[in-house]
């Protein structure tokens, strides 16, 4: 079951709906589902308040996925999950992020977000 929380006010990502495939996927790995819970970022998500949703998520499940769209909300996301990694980190918790392509649906019109998977180390 994949469950989705948004950060902050979206505008790109508000009425996303992932497609299953990744951009550039080709057999047995072109479907991947994850229970992780989504977050999704915009330029105007403040990178602490994502981060402190990243290290929630992990506490919880030890897996979360971040999606943005664009280059000023992608790197609101990288910051977020370098300051999730440091707040983890003085609990003995270490994060390792993995990055992909994702396309989305947004008003029925399709477009590409980076995924970032983050999980337990």
């Amino acid at each position: 079951m994949r469950r989705e929380r948004e950060t902050t006010d979206q505008d790109d990502l508000s009425q996303s709906t992932p497609i299953a495939r990744a951009v550039g996927a080709s057999g047995a790995h072109a479907v991947e589902r994850h229970n992780a819970e989504v977050l999704k970022v915009s330029t105007r998500s403040r990178p602490s308040a994502v981060a402190g949703a990243i290290a929630g998520v992990i506490r919880d499940s030890g897996m979360a996925e971040v999606q943005s769209i664009g280059a000023g909300a992608t790197n609101q996301a990288i910051k977020a999950v370098a300051i999730a990694r440091s707040y983890l980190s003085e609990e003995g918790v270490d994060i390792v992020c993995t990055p992909s392509f994702i396309d989305v649906e947004i008003d029925a019109e399709e477009r590409t977000a980076i995924r970032l998977l983050v999980e337990r180390r």
